[in-house]
């Protein structure tokens, strides 16, 4: 049976040629690797089901491809009012990227507000799709249904998503289950654009590992911050300790059902068994078991992060920006010209 589409305005697609070789915007030597992107907003601090369900994955991926990694600040500006807080929120997210493991020499770290060609790509998208289009949208639509306010960023943001992707001719983007739909808006984004003015852009596929696409929270539901049920990615041993004793469990069964669905992140179910039977309905010494394999995980990745100085992270902003904005402006002026606002 066919997969049912998720929008009911499809376009059909045209081949893209854009007249750029494969290798355009490619470091020397890397011809032949996928291009890959990912962007997280500035929003506060990460937890562990950021990194297990996108972080870990992204920086495997990028051992293989040729990455860009965005720092969404404009994206935040849907939620988040405090000019001082995005500052802060955007460097520590740098310091994140760093402390994971993003190289900044392999990969491309850059902030979105320092590529105005982001902004301008999405308005001319936004002036190719619908309004009952842009309704079907997850974030609007729950937002909606919850009765709070969506604001037009809100509403908008799918288009300016699809262009943080289409600028960079990407094939591939790491995101959660539940993000599926993003990277599905960027495909036809580019379809309608292709079959609109020529072709120009490159549909980009998501990459989805599917063990852990929703990384459980303590209280068994998705890890969220909204839920107030995550444990912290750079907690100190006390905070990872306060957040896994907290972790619900069922006192009618013998296995802690939320912390062996955390535990299995860390451990292979072999070593998990042994451990689960040799201390069965002893909750405690599994909880305890469980900490320490989250802080050994932790702790190196913390010192790292630790060690990252403000300047450390202008300096990769700076360059990740002018290497960024290098690519886009390319792209940007073939849709210009395409769309015929260049004489």
């Amino acid at each position: 049976m066919a997969k049912k589409r998720l929008f009911t305005d499809n376009v059909e697609r045209v081949p893209c040629d854009s007249g750029m070789p494969e290798s355009h915007g490619r470091a020397e030597g890397s011809e032949n690797k996928p291009r890959l992107f990912t962007g997280l907003q500035p929003s506060g601090q990460l937890h562990i089901g950021n990194y297990f369900g996108a972080l870990k994955q992204t920086v495997e991926l990028l051992q293989e491809t040729n990455g860009l990694v965005m720092v969404a600040d404009y994206h935040a500006l849907t939620s988040l009012k405090s000019a001082d807080e995005l500052r802060a929120n955007v460097a520590e997210v740098v310091r994140d990227f760093l402390a994971v493991g993003v190289d900044p020499a392999r990969t491309i770290i850059f902030q979105q507000s320092a590529v105005p060609e982001h902004t301008e790509l999405a308005w001319v998208f936004d002036c190719l799709v619908t309004v009952p289009f842009l309704m079907q949208a997850h974030a609007y639509k729950d937002k909606v249904a919850k009765g709070l306010e969506a604001n037009a960023g809100l509403f908008t943001y799918p288009m300016l998503m699809a262009a943080d992707i289409l600028l960079y001719e990407i094939d591939v983007v790491p995101v959660g289950a539940d993000q599926r739909q993003h990277v599905e808006y960027a495909r036809e984004a580019a379809a309608k654009f292709n079959n609109t003015f020529g072709a120009t852009f490159k549909e980009p596929r998501e990459k989805i590992l599917e063990s852990v696409a929703v990384v459980p929270g303590t209280d068994g539901k998705k890890m969220s911050k909204s839920y107030g049920n995550t444990i912290p990615l750079f907690g100190t041993r006390d905070e990872i300790t306060k957040a896994v004793m907290g972790i619900v469990t069922d006192s009618a069964g013998d296995m802690p059902e939320h912390v062996y669905a955390i535990h299995k992140l860390l451990r292979t179910e072999h070593e998990l068994a042994i451990l689960y039977a040799a201390h069965k309905g002893k909750y405690k010494a599994l909880k305890d078991a469980l900490v320490e394999d989250i802080d050994a995980l932790i702790a190196p990745m913390r010192q790292r992060r630790e060690s990252i100085t403000d300047a450390d992270v202008k300096s990769v902003l700076r360059e990740g920006a002018e290497r960024a904005r290098a690519q886009a402006d390319k792209k940007m002026r073939d849709v210009r010209a395409k769309v015929g606002v260049t004489l």
